[in-house]
């Protein structure tokens, strides 16, 4: 195959396989032994250490850092995955740079912190790929639990309650297991199968079945399941896509940006997607970055970001932004979409300027267009299939610290929960305390 940037419109095979291959490689290569304790010499190894604190899972960092110092990767691996346990894919996706790394000591004293995340890849990694599972299930309760949805909190609770003995049921709405990590995420940040692989290790454990299809408010009842089961944990992310809501939303070329990811991560050759010479993506988030660098790394020519507010409102890192500019996407804030043109299918997409007023955000009156064979919208998913029995605020299930909701034997947490941050770091804490909790409710 040759390159055929020239040609208009949407296409297959813009780019040779072999630069495909190249452009959606592992981001960063694993570190070896050697380089692994010269990255770790660096950690000061502090008392009360402030990584600590940063990390959602409040992973002993210092203590497995020092274990990999020591020549003890098992060892780390371990500290690391009874905090995390999907602490190999949390060290490809976690924004370190604002998490641990961003409260390193040496961040702040230097602006260069000690690479927490590519060590805990470089440990986590060891016991993954020799299918090494250091965590064995406590003697079987008799209790039965079922988890919606097969992503990070699902699964964060489910082997905590397995280790715990309890049987565990996962229904998920998709193929596969594994959530955004499997379906969401840049595919050159989970190379090599790496979700799937973190999975069939988890799944080590045992006692715990994934019964895929099943998505809640349409193959499942929250009624049947409490009838059935001892407690239920609901982690089914956020399936659904908010609208566009402009003229011209409907026309060829106009989808959803978590699809589109989607489709990269479930295709084997990668030259088959098409993609357009001129792709726009609407929103400001880590799922816009991901859809706009993936065009870029797909042969797109040029890919535009547009978000309405400013830079520093958007919820993409500084580090996401900077690696998308590296890769020629090109950034536009304080715009809106306003509408879509083209006979049928997207050829131009028009935005209004925008700017904050005493009412909020506002239009100027000032507008632009842009081509677009593309329009990707990142502009916010929502929750679906929740029953109108659990209380909802602002579109996600209302959960207390342990992840409790308004209904009894009901536990929440991820992305569909009050306080989750679209993190899977987040979400894995979330789902591991609400199996703390279930295990405690149902020991009394």
């Amino acid at each position: 195959m040759t390159n055929s940037p020239q040609t208009d419109g949407i296409t297959a095979a813009r780019l040779d396989r072999a630069t495909v291959a190249a452009n959606f490689d592992d981001l960063y290569p694993d570190f070896d032994a050697h380089e692994a304790r010269v990255a770790a010499d660096r950690c000061y190894f502090c008392y009360d250490a402030p990584c600590i604190t940063a990390c959602p899972t409040a992973i002993d960092i210092p203590l497995f850092i020092r274990q990999i110092q020591a020549g003890m990767p098992d060892a780390a691996a371990h500290t690391i995955l009874s905090q995390n346990i999907l602490g190999s894919m949390c060290a490809r996706v976690c924004p370190t740079e604002t998490l641990c790394e961003g409260a390193c000591v040496r961040e702040a004293a230097e602006g260069n912190p000690v690479e927490i995340g590519r060590l805990q890849r470089y440990a986590t990694d060891q016991l993954l790929l020799v299918n090494d599972h250091p965590f064995t299930r406590a003697a079987e309760t008799g209790k039965r639990i079922a988890v919606v949805g097969a992503g990070p909190a699902g699964l964060g609770c489910a082997h905590r309650l397995a280790m715990k003995g309890h049987n565990v049921t996962i229904y998920d709405a998709h193929a596969k297991p594994g959530g955004l990590n499997e379906y969401g995420i840049a595919a050159y940040k989970a190379a090599n199968n790496i979700a799937q692989i973190e999975v069939d290790w988890l799944m080590g454990i045992g006692g715990i079945e994934i019964v895929t299809g099943k998505a809640l408010g349409k193959d499942l009842s929250l009624d049947s399941l409490k009838g059935e089961y001892d407690a239920v944990f609901l982690g089914m992310g956020l399936a659904g896509v908010n609208a566009l809501g402009i003229d011209g939303a409907e026309k060829d070329g106009v989808r959803d940006a978590v699809d589109f990811i989607a489709d990269l991560r479930q295709t084997d050759d990668l030259t088959t997607l098409p993609i357009g010479r001129h792709v726009v993506v609407i929103g400001g988030g880590m799922t816009a970055v991901d859809a706009a660098v993936q065009s870029r790394l797909l042969g797109a020519e040029h890919v535009t970001m547009v978000y309405r507010r400013g830079r520093e409102a958007m919820a993409a890192s500084d580090y996401e932004l900077d690696h998308a500019a590296t890769e020629g996407v090109k950034l536009i804030t304080d715009a809106a979409p306003v509408a879509v043109h083209g006979n049928g299918a997207a050829r131009e997409i028009e935005f209004g300027y925008t700017r904050s007023g005493p009412n909020g955000l506002e239009m100027t009156g000032e507008t632009f267009r842009l081509r677009a064979d593309n329009v990707f919208k990142a502009i916010g998913q929502t929750l679906e299939g929740a029953p109108e029995t659990l209380s909802i605020e602002r579109g996600k299930i209302v959960i207390d610290a342990v992840g409790k909701t308004s209904l009894a034997g009901v536990w929440a947490g991820g992305d569909c929960a009050t306080g989750g941050e679209d993190l899977t770091v987040t979400a894995v804490a979330q789902g591991r305390d609400a199996a703390e909790d279930i295990h405690a409710a149902l020991s009394q």
